[in-house]
């Protein structure tokens, strides 16, 4: 298999609510976008709003109750002040601010806000991952072993 990931599927209670969601924060619905999904360009990565419970039928497996997943979205900024920007925009469209941005262990800065339906987002400037000009992250070479 060639590494990648293409589409990022969120399960949302609500897709034409969590649509304006991510509206209201700058995504572009695509035309492929139909009543059941949204599907938004996200620098390179899809992502996509799908029911829930449809995505949990899908995917052959129970439909639990929401919590903590032990996953999170990024969205990378280039400096502390746009970590800031980003986040009081997410509140503003809708979204729970979980930790205001700060200095982190790691030597960035970054704060996490959850969408209406709980999803986490980390919003973050890592001083080792610059951004092109598109935005998109440059991650150093791979190790050799």
């Amino acid at each position: 298999m060639r590494p990648r990931s293409n589409i990022v599927t969120l399960g949302v209670a609500d897709v034409a609510r969590s649509r304006r969601f991510y509206e209201t924060l700058g995504f572009k619905a695509s035309s492929a976008s139909v009543e059941s999904t949204t599907f938004f360009e996200a620098g390179g990565v899809v992502l996509a709003l799908f029911g829930r419970a449809a995505l949990a039928e899908d995917a052959h497996v129970a439909d639990g109750k929401p919590g903590f997943s032990g996953i999170s979205l990024a969205h990378c900024c280039r400096d502390e002040a746009e970590v800031d920007a980003v986040l009081a925009e997410a509140v503003a469209a809708g979204a729970t601010l979980l930790k205001p941005g700060q200095k982190v262990f790691w030597g960035g800065y970054s704060g996490y806000f959850a969408d209406p339906d709980g999803h986490l987002w980390e919003v973050a400037h890592n001083p080792f991952f610059p951004l092109d000009d598109n935005g998109i992250v440059q991650l150093p070479t791979p190790a050799t072993g």
